[in-house]
Formats: C-alpha cells, sequence, structure tokens
C-alpha cells in the first residue's frame, strides 16, 4: 500500500513536493520546489528535508516552474542520486531554470555581501551553479501518453495539461498488497482552455483511485476580460504621458504569452514593435525553446506564426547582456519593458522598478499571480513604497493587474477537467491553494 505525504504547497501555493513510499524500499518525490513569497516562506528553503535524499529512488517533475523543482540542486547536493524525469518538451525549461536560479542565488549573495544590507555577517546562497549542473546531470525524458516502467510493478504515464510548455498530469499505476492495481493521478499545475500558445488540457484516460489536485484559483473564477485590449489601452495612455510600461512576467510562460498579444497588437498596427523589450536572458532563452517546440503549438499560435512570428524574436528588441539592461533605464522614449521575475522579488525587472516606480507618468502591469509577502503582492494592493536593495522606493507610477492572463485554471476549468476524466475520482485531495 502507497503512502502519500505532503511536504509543500500546503495551505500556500509554492515549494510543491509530495513524498510517495512503498514500504522502506521504494520512495519518489513528485515535485521538489522552492518556497517563494513572504520571508518566513521563503526561509523554508533552508530547512532540513523531511526525508532522507539519498533514500529517494526518483523525483518525477510536473512541471519546469521553480516552485515544483527549484530545491532539486539542494537536494542532489544532500545526497539524492536517482534519475529525475521530466516530458520531453520541460527538460530545457528545467536546465534553464535551474542554472538560472543558481546564478541569481550567487548573485544575491555577493550583492548583499557589497552593500551590507543582509541580516546575517556572512551570508551564504542557498545552492550554486555547480549544484545545479549536477541536478540536471540527472534529468531523464518521457514522452507525453506513453506509459514506462518506473520500477517494476510501478508504472508512469505524463499528460498535457497546458500550464506550460512540457506541463503534464502524472498517472502512477501500482500493485497493492491485495495484487489489485491502484492509480494515483498528480495534476500538477492545470493550464486554461481556450488560451493561445499551447494546447488545451487532456484529462487521464482512466478513473484514478486518488486525485491529487491543485486549487490555485479552485474558489473563484477568471474574470472574464480581453487581456489584449487592457494591454493596448495601458500601453497606449502610458506612451501618451511619455512614460514606460514595465511588465514583471515570469520567465516561462507569461513572458511568451504577453509576447503572443503583442504580436498581436503589432500586426494590426497598434503597438509598435520596436518598442518592445524583453529585458531576462533567461525569458530569451526560453522564447527560443517554445518557438522550437512546434509539435506542442495550438492552431492560434500556428496561425499568428505564419504572419509575424511572435515567438522567433524577428519583431521585437531581446536584451541578453547586463549593458543592454542598463541601457534600457538610461532610455527617454517610451518603451514596454517585460522583464522577470513576475513576482519582483529578483531578477532584472527589480533595478527596472528601481527606476521606474518613482515617476507617475510610468506604469506597472502585473500579469500573474502575486503571492503573499511578495513585492508584486505589496505593489498590487497599494503600498506608498517598497523596499528594494535596502532602500524605501516611493511608488508614483500607476500600478494595473492584468487578472485575465492567468495561466491557471480557475473553478471552471478545474472541474471541466475533473469531470473529463472516464468517471469520477474514487477521493481527491486538494493542495496547491491558500
Amino acid at each position: 500500500m502507497a503512502k502519500v505525504t505532503f511536504h509543500g504547497a500546503c495551505g500556500c501555493v509554492t515549494g510543491s513536493c509530495t513524498h510517495l513510499s512503498w514500504g522502506d524500499d521504494v520512495q519518489i518525490l513528485v515535485d521538489c520546489g522552492m518556497y517563494q513569497g513572504a520571508e518566513d516562506l521563503e526561509q523554508r528553503n533552508y530547512d532540513r528535508f523531511p526525508f532522507v535524499p539519498h533514500e529517494l529512488r526518483a523525483v518525477i517533475l510536473t512541471h519546469a516552474h521553480l516552485d515544483h523543482t527549484g530545491l532539486l540542486p539542494r537536494l542532489v547536493a544532500k545526497g539524492f542520486s536517482g534519475p529525475i524525469l521530466c516530458t520531453r518538451p520541460s527538460r530545457a525549461l528545467v536546465s534553464l531554470i535551474l542554472e538560472d536560479a543558481g546564478k541569481i542565488q550567487e548573485e544575491q549573495v555577493r550583492f548583499a555581501r557589497k552593500k551590507g544590507y543582509s541580516r546575517h555577517s556572512s551570508p551564504q546562497p542557498l545552492y550554486t551553479v555547480d549544484d545545479a549542473k549536477q541536478a540536471m546531470q540527472l534529468l531523464v525524458t518521457q514522452e507525453f501518453d506513453r506509459p514506462f516502467d518506473l520500477f517494476p510493478g510501478i508504472q508512469v504515464r505524463y499528460r498535457r495539461v497546458g500550464h506550460l510548455l512540457g506541463a503534464a498530469s502524472v498517472e502512477i499505476t501500482a500493485k497493492g498488497a491485495d495484487g489489485e492495481r491502484r492509480t494515483w493521478c498528480f495534476s500538477g499545475d492545470v493550464g486554461r482552455y481556450g488560451v493561445p500558445i499551447l494546447k488545451d488540457p487532456e484529462a487521464p484516460e482512466l478513473v484514478p483511485d486518488a486525485l491529487l489536485l491543485e486549487s490555485t484559483y479552485g474558489d473563484r473564477c477568471h474574470e472574464q476580460s480581453d487581456p489584449k485590449a487592457e494591454l493596448e489601452t495601458i500601453i497606449t495612455e502610458t506612451f501618451a504621458r511619455g512614460g514606460t510600461v514595465v511588465i514583471p512576467a515570469f520567465a516561462l510562460g507569461r513572458s511568451q504569452e504577453i509576447l503572443y498579444y503583442l504580436a498581436e497588437l503589432a500586426e494590426e498596427g497598434r503597438v509598435d514593435p520596436t518598442a518592445v523589450f524583453l529585458d531576462s536572458p533567461m525569458a530569451v532563452k526560453a522564447t527560443r525553446i517554445y518557438d522550437r517546440a512546434e509539435s506542442e503549438h495550438d492552431n492560434e499560435l500556428q496561425e499568428l506564426d505564419d504572419v509575424i512570428d511572435p515567438l522567433g524574436g524577428t519583431p521585437f528588441n531581446y536584451c541578453s547582456s547586463v549593458s543592454q539592461s542598463k541601457t534600457l533605464n538610461a532610455r527617454r522614449e517610451p518603451a514596454v519593458i517585460i522583464s522577470a521575475s513576475g513576482m519582483a522579488t529578483a531578477g532584472r525587472v527589480v533595478h527596472h522598478l528601481l527606476h521606474k516606480l518613482g515617476d507617475p507618468k510610468n506604469s506597472v502591469i502585473f500579469v500573474g499571480y502575486q503571492a503573499y509577502g511578495s513585492r508584486g503582492r505589496a505593489l498590487l494592493e497599494g503600498a506608498d513604497s517598497v523596499g528594494i536593495f535596502g532602500h524605501r522606493v516611493q511608488v508614483r507610477a500607476q500600478i494595473h493587474s492584468l487578472q485575465g492572463l492567468s495561466a491557471h485554471a480557475d473553478r471552471r476549468d478545474l472541474l471541466r477537467w475533473v469531470q473529463s476524466f472516464p468517471g469520477p475520482p474514487k477521493r481527491i485531495f486538494l493542495n496547491h491553494g491558500e
């Protein structure tokens, strides 16, 4: 009989990590994510793992986002050496995000030491780039919709869920002590139906004994809005004031969706593509990965590709170097700057906010979920000032939120996904919710 223990994403939406064990011989994890947001949450990333890393036989990933993969380097550094399984489209994104996370950890520590704003006398990174590279070497890819044997008697299958390139639900089937086969389905993060770029979520073709279902927006329905029209309005009004639009966006998924809508606006002559800048090395690389994954593109992206190639880099400016990023802060002409991180907790967008928040001509558009305790949540809740690099920065720019761009299924989508199963799951456990 399998034992399932939730070690993350309980009462919050970050730090996804679920432990499965079949006796003492077989122990695996589904996801090993980083906590993000409030300081007390992020401090959990430094806690001792509630299991012995070297006793784990495997880690199965649902998708590449940091809150599902971000502690893999630390897990490996603490002794884990088994395979880390993911879908083929996910592999490049997982490698990208882990190496970038290692760099950010090291850079933040160097900056804290230089500026002296850390509360610790000798701050240390959670893990290093070398730790991340060690984890990347353990990645093993699997195809969608093709069952594979994880271990004798334990079979796994991935199904698309549309949340992110390569994102999947995980079906794990194993024989119980009574000889009967039982199936656990992990939803991962379920995407939305009818949004551009990726194919819609696919439901399992079996009835699971237990469904472990994410519930990020399970208590509400997304507003019925037109994100492209809202984006155009804010950009037009900001440009008329001579200001700059800063869009904190997750490098994986959300940045590509913003580029898609901006490409549509550019193709319609409503936005000048030369004034659009994607300023995030990871987002630039991720966009190229998305562009190459043609088998995962939906019909809408394929049709737009024939006209303007929104993810190919042709119409917009991609900024990879530090010097290119600094040039944007000195730019006087109106611009749209898309930059990570999406919650404005790290990355180049923090520098842009440092330079742009104090000017009422500018606008900041949040296009994704803002966790409790994050800088993005504080700005959305009307903070008069926010702390950036040890300084209080006055907020005079206009703050906006586009709720219609969420990559998470809402109540309607989650119910639609579950109701598309061949029959009702015998038990449903909810996690990944506030």
